[in-house]
């Protein structure tokens, strides 16, 4: 008979018998464990895996759904109570609706554990609480997570799933715990934290300067704080009183830039090289006007935090960790006409939708971000003309577009070349009810609207409204390089002070505990920031787009016209 029929049996009698003292040794069969993980005969990298599956996935090694039971009688599956819902990627816990979670990572584990959670909130009320407990061994630990009994006798919160593990199970998962969060990242000493940005070598130098402005100003003040805290004790008491992690005070930040040249293909050596030569903590920042997937599947094969880069291609994915975005891009801008179009479905009166997109990069992140929302929503696909790159939409070829699809709604995915065309909209029997174009693909061109057009043309606008941009000026001025400054190099300005305050949050939040997976653990659970640029960034555990939003806006009459929201701020 395995231990997990014998668990099962445990818990039936549980249920079945309340009050009933279970005998010793039914008792014992679940705090057995095989102690030596190597006697399971599965290779060290082949049983790390399966035990972060369990711990990760709550799946086990047969592929089957690893089982438990909460609050003594409710049987879940693993899957959806796995140990990383509440304990987290890097394993250091958590604190949500009054259940404090403590770490299970390997180095807090195996050594005895004492700690007051200063605000403990529950019913609207901050309480203290205490956890303390006596060094685990391997049968204590596998007694803990079957029976919720700690090292002491104490009984854990019910919320705590008893897992039906069987020996080999329960040493898999113990083994893969022994490992989780023990030894600090690369990139950080007693003294110090190293950080990197990558600049790709297609930046013009105006942007990348406007990139790294914010960022190198961020870290010379940071820096210079510290002989300030050395000398003036009371200063520093001041700031140990605003910040999470006191240690954090004394650390120096370092900001290394590594310059990519030459096709994509190239970069990903480029990178390891650097990698090897100087071990960071994380990247920061960083800029490119190619794609971003090499430098993404780089941060993914290293383990490496990539914090908000900048592109507007981001590599569009539900399951990678490393690398945190500002948002999806111009893809987004595309989900975002979806799901406006979507809220006038009484408009559309069931015709089609017509896409005119210009084959390059930013006319497919469009139409890709569009079409896949679109199929999602339950839509048939739009009817899609693709435009070479210097072909000419003529007047006369658009109206014969209309005329054979007579759309309800048309999204012309293309730059400036194309809005004197839509001209012919205005006196056309055909036009459709609403036509969608890009503020990003546009640029400054969308102030050149005719003001004809203005009435049915709609942009997708991924950012606050210049109008209302205005409150943030003061705040991010000591950041910004004025020098060739442009509207283009202060958005880049801007995105990279989002990445300092983001940092900021995250490592005073790690408390020391400078484990990478800890730092998205901890962002991943900060509340919603309000920063220039978007109207809210957002995070959740394993989100990894902050900005989630969209306006669809359209431009108001006059020579001077400003932008104004038709829609609330879509979310995809």
């Amino acid at each position: 008979m395995s231990n997990r029929t014998n668990n099962c049996i445990v818990q039936s009698l549980k249920r079945l018998l309340p009050g009933v003292i279970l005998c010793c040794s039914l008792f014992a069969l679940s705090a057995t464990v095989i102690e030596d993980v190597h006697a399971i005969d599965l290779s060290p990298s082949e049983a790390f895996l399966q035990g972060e599956r369990i711990y990760r996935d709550g799946v086990l090694p047969s592929g089957e759904p690893m089982q438990a039971v909460i609050r003594g009688d409710v049987d879940v599956p693993g899957t959806s109570f796995s140990c990383v819902s509440c304990h987290l990627r890097s394993g250091l816990g958590s604190i949500e609706g009054g259940v404090v979670t403590p770490p299970t990572n390997g180095r807090t584990l195996f050594q005895p554990y004492k700690v007051q959670y200063k605000q403990v909130k529950v019913d609207q009320k901050f309480y203290p609480a205490i956890l303390q407990r006596p060094t685990y061994t391997d049968a204590s630990l596998a007694t803990a997570l079957r029976e919720g009994i700690t090292p002491s006798g104490q009984v854990m919160n019910p919320v705590m799933p008893r897992y039906y593990l069987d020996d080999k199970e329960m040493a898999l998962l113990i083994a893969y715990l022994k490992t989780l969060s023990d030894q600090p990242a690369p990139g950080v000493t007693e003294t110090e934290i190293k950080f990197a940005t990558v600049i790709t070598d297609d930046v013009p130098s105006a942007q990348a300067e406007a990139m790294l402005a914010p960022l190198e100003e961020y870290v010379r003040h940071k820096n210079s704080m510290i002989n300030l805290f050395k000398k003036e004790k009371r200063s520093a008491r001041m700031a140990a009183t605003m910040v999470t992690s006191g240690e954090l005070m004394y650390k120096k930040l370092t900001l290394s830039r590594w310059m990519l040249k030459g096709p994509p293909e190239t970069w990903r050596s480029q990178l390891e090289e650097y990698y090897r030569q100087e071990p960071v903590f994380a990247l920061l920042g960083g800029i490119s006007n190619s794609d971003w997937k090499p430098i993404h599947d780089f941060s993914e094969a290293n383990h490496l935090p990539c914090l908000f880069p900048q592109t507007d291609y981001p590599v569009i994915s539900t399951t990678d960790w490393y690398t945190l975005y500002h948002s999806k891009g111009i893809y987004q801008e595309g989900e975002a006409a979806a799901r406006f179009l979507n809220e006038k479905i009484a408009a559309l009166q069931g015709r089609n939708v017509l896409q005119i997109v210009r084959n390059s990069r930013q006319g497919q992140a469009l139409s890709t971000g569009f079409q896949e929302t679109w199929r999602d929503l339950g839509f048939a696909a739009p009817v899609t003309v693709t435009l070479g790159e210097k072909e000419v939409l003529s007047k006369e070829q658009l109206q014969k577009l209309l005329y054979a699809n007579l759309p309800a709604a048309i999204l012309v995915w293309d730059g400036a070349e194309s809005l004197a065309v839509l001209e012919s909209l205005v006196t056309s029997s055909e036009r459709p009810a609403i036509t969608i174009v890009s503020a990003s693909y546009l640029g400054d061109k969308i102030w050149s609207i005719p003001e004809q057009e203005r009435d049915f043309t709609f942009m997708t606008y991924p950012y606050r409204l210049p109008q209302r941009e205005e409150s943030f000026k003061r705040f991010i001025e000591p950041f910004m390089k004025k020098a060739n400054s442009s509207a283009a190099t202060e958005v880049i300005s801007k995105k990279s002070y989002i990445a300092t305050q983001m940092l900021t949050q995250g490592l005073m939040d790690l408390r020391g505990n400078y484990y990478r997976d800890n730092l998205f653990d901890v962002i991943g659970m900060m509340r919603d920031q309000e920063l220039p640029l978007y109207t809210r960034l957002s995070f959740g555990p394993g989100q990894r787009y902050a900005s989630k939003g969209c306006y669809m806006v359209q431009l108001d009459k006059g020579a001077k016209p400003a932008l104004i929201n038709k829609s609330d701020w879509v979310i995809h």
